[in-house]
Order: structure tokens, then C-alpha cells, then sequence
């Protein structure tokens, strides 16, 4: 995935090839935000300005600015790979929330 960042917020960045612009979208939160540009540069400014608006219209509203991730992840599994995951993480000397954080970790570092 190509991808920008600023201040706390990624988005996905796409050719589109019909009209020859570069488009993105800011990832993570509810609100939808998209900007585009025709250099790497000018979208590159979009998307900061994007993100800088946004701040600025929920700071406007008294509204907190919704957050890319909490740090808190709520995951549903059966209760079997749940006893499972726990025996194997406390074979390995870690807690499940260790064990479980180092896992999505690599995993997400290995598609990076």
C-alpha cells in the first residue's frame, strides 16, 4: 500500500489513470477526508492541509478530533482459540495481551 503521513494520520494513496491525478483517503477514522493532486508535491500539501483543516473545524465545533487507534484493540474469538492462544502465551513466559501485541506487531511490520 502507498501511503503518506502527518501528524498521527495515514492515508492510501492511488494513481487514477483516467484522470491522471493522484488521489488519497485518510485512513482510521470515521470521517470521510480525500484530496488529490497531480504531483507527488501538490499531494503531498493536500493532504497536510486536509488533515490541518479538519483539526482546525473540530477545534471550530469543540469536538475532539477522532484519533487514528486508541492503542486498545477489542478481539472476538471462539473460547477454544482463546484457551489455546493463552496456554501458548504463558508457555512463552507472556501475558496474552503481550503475546497477542507482539503477534500483530510482526505482522503488521512484515507488510509494511
Amino acid at each position: 500500500m502507498n501511503s503518506m503521513n502527518h501528524r498521527g494520520y495515514t492515508a492510501r494513496i492511488e494513481y487514477d489513470e483516467r484522470d491522471n491525478i493522484f488521489v488519497g483517503r485518510i485512513l482510521g477514522i470515521r470521517a470521510i477526508i480525500g484530496f488529490h493532486g497531480q504531483t507527488v508535491k501538490e499531494l503531498r500539501k493536500q493532504f497536510e492541509h486536509a488533515i490541518d483543516d479538519y483539526l482546525a473545524e473540530c477545534t471550530e465545533k469543540d469536538v475532539s478530533p477522532e484519533k487514528p487507534a486508541s492503542g486498545k484493540l477489542l478481539l472476538r474469538v471462539t473460547p477454544e482459540v482463546h484457551g489455546r492462544a493463552m496456554v501458548v502465551a504463558q508457555a512463552s513466559g507472556k501475558s496474552l495481551n503481550q503475546w497477542v501485541a507482539e503477534l500483530v506487531e510482526r505482522a503488521v511490520t512484515a507488510d509494511a
